[in-house]
């Protein structure tokens, strides 16, 4: 009988601790280390090559390596998104519920519902109005005149690129779908765009410009006139409420179109100015590559 000595051991254990590696679909797995490295993670930490062509692994599942600390730190570091779990049950619970309404009747808005007393005011002072939408459409022009001068004057066009983006979109929405005029509408000529022309409803195109300006200021420092159009924009807001001048909806995710485009313009900045510096060779000051 041949001895085994600890050459001979050494050469017969790596092929067995090969074959088990090579195949992690083969681990049992009630076997599994649940604090191992998932097969589809390489060693620095990327998603390997080899995961974008392969099916869902039980044995590599994330939920397995959950533990009750895990559990209980969701709620205890994350309770943004706790909350928004929260929120997404109960509105749920009141889509599934609610009565429609018919297509007769005017649509359901709140920010109608807030503003009533306002939306009386107004009606009973159409000088009041008028005021007032002439105060917005000077705002208008603030907002218009700083976007541009970031581009002309400073040569940062980041802003005016989320405004070309963020209009471009606005109204190809706003004609796709044509929402009906608010009932109790008060309009005025002073009001911007100036005559009593029409215009799209969804979304909100100035409260978008304000928060493309606000969030420029904010990366500018310009801290003091960031917080004068923040508050600008919701008296802005508060008056096209209450004067039907737009729905809800129109000025919520006007808020979001602004983010949104202003974000946009800042991946296309970035990505213009590394392929035109690659391809020219032109300094960063340059106006198209701020």
């Amino acid at each position: 009988m041949s001895t085994m000595n600890g050459d001979n051991l050494h050469h017969r254990s790596v092929p067995q601790t090969t074959t088990l590696l090579k195949t992690p679909n083969n681990i049992s797995i009630n076997k599994i280390n649940l604090k191992k490295t998932p097969n589809y993670v390489s060693s620095n930490g990327k998603m390997s090559d080899q995961w974008h062509t392969q099916w869902w692994s039980l044995a590599d599942a994330s939920f397995l390596r959950w533990t009750a600390a895990d559990i209980i730190g969701v709620f205890k570091y994350h309770p943004v998104p706790c909350f928004f779990a929260v929120t997404l049950l109960f509105f749920m619970g009141v889509e599934y519920t609610l009565r429609m309404i018919p297509p007769s009747s005017p649509p359901f808005d709140i920010g109608f519902v807030a503003t009533v007393y306002l939306h009386r005011v107004l009606a009973s002072s159409p000088t009041l109005n008028t005021v007032l939408a002439g105060l917005n459409t000077v705002f208008v022009g603030m907002q218009t005149t700083y976007i541009i001068g970031t581009w002309v004057i400073e040569g940062r066009p980041r802003a005016t690129v989320a405004a070309l983006f963020m209009f471009t979109c606005r109204g190809i929405l706003g004609y796709s779908t044509q929402l009906p005029l608010p009932e109790g509408f008060l309009g005025s000529g002073a009001d911007f765009p100036v005559g009593n022309v029409s215009f799209f409803l969804f979304y909100s195109g100035h409260v978008a410009g304000s928060v493309i300006a606000s969030l420029d200021m904010r990366r500018m420092q310009r801290w003091e006139l960031a917080i004068l159009f923040d508050t600008l924009n919701i008296l802005q807001v508060m008056r096209l409420l209450s004067t039907r001048g737009h729905y809800t909806i129109d000025l919520a995710i006007g808020v979001g179109a602004g983010m949104l485009f202003d974000s946009l313009a800042g991946k296309y900045m970035k990505n213009a100015s590394s392929n035109v510096a690659e391809e020219d060779g032109l300094c960063r000051n340059r106006p198209l590559l701020s």
